[in-house]
C-alpha cells in the first residue's frame, strides 16, 4: 500500500518548473524545464505550436503544451520522433496536437540518442 501511494504522489510531481535563474531579467529566455516521474529535471526550449520547421525534428523530445490563461502548463503529450519516423507522420501529430489545443512545443534536445530521448518520452508521460 504504501508503494502505491508513493508511486501516486511521485507521478503528480511530473509538470513544469520554472527556472529560477531566469526569473527577474526583463526579457526572460524561452527556456523552461520539465520534472519527470523519476525526479529528473529536463531543460527546454519554448516554441509556438506553429512553427513550420519542427516538423523536421528527429533528434529532440518534443511536448505539446496548452498554457492557459493562468499561465500554468498542461502537457498534451510527448514525443521523440527518430530518424525513421516519416515526416508525414510527423506533420500528422503536430497537427494532432494543435488541434488539441497545443500552444507551444517544449523541445528537449540535450538527450543524445534515441534511447536516451525513449527514457525521457517515458519519464514525462502521463502513464508508466
Amino acid at each position: 500500500m504504501r508503494d502505491l501511494r508513493h508511486d501516486r504522489i511521485t507521478r503528480a510531481l511530473v509538470g513544469e518548473e520554472r527556472l529560477r535563474a531566469t526569473a527577474g531579467l526583463r526579457e526572460p529566455p524561452a527556456l523552461t524545464s520539465w520534472r519527470g516521474r523519476s525526479g529528473r529535471r529536463y531543460v527546454v526550449g519554448i516554441h509556438a505550436a506553429n512553427e513550420p520547421d519542427i516538423a523536421d525534428l528527429t533528434d529532440a523530445v518534443l511536448i505539446a503544451v496548452h498554457r492557459g490563461g493562468d499561465g500554468e502548463a498542461e502537457m498534451l503529450d510527448v514525443s521523440a520522433p527518430g530518424t525513421l519516423t516519416s515526416r508525414r507522420q510527423r506533420l500528422r501529430w503536430l497537427a494532432s496536437m494543435r488541434s488539441r489545443g497545443a500552444t507551444e512545443l517544449h523541445i528537449h534536445r540535450l538527450a543524445e540518442s534515441e534511447a536516451e530521448r525513449r527514457a525521457v518520452v517515458a519519464d514525462l508521460a502521463a502513464s508508466p
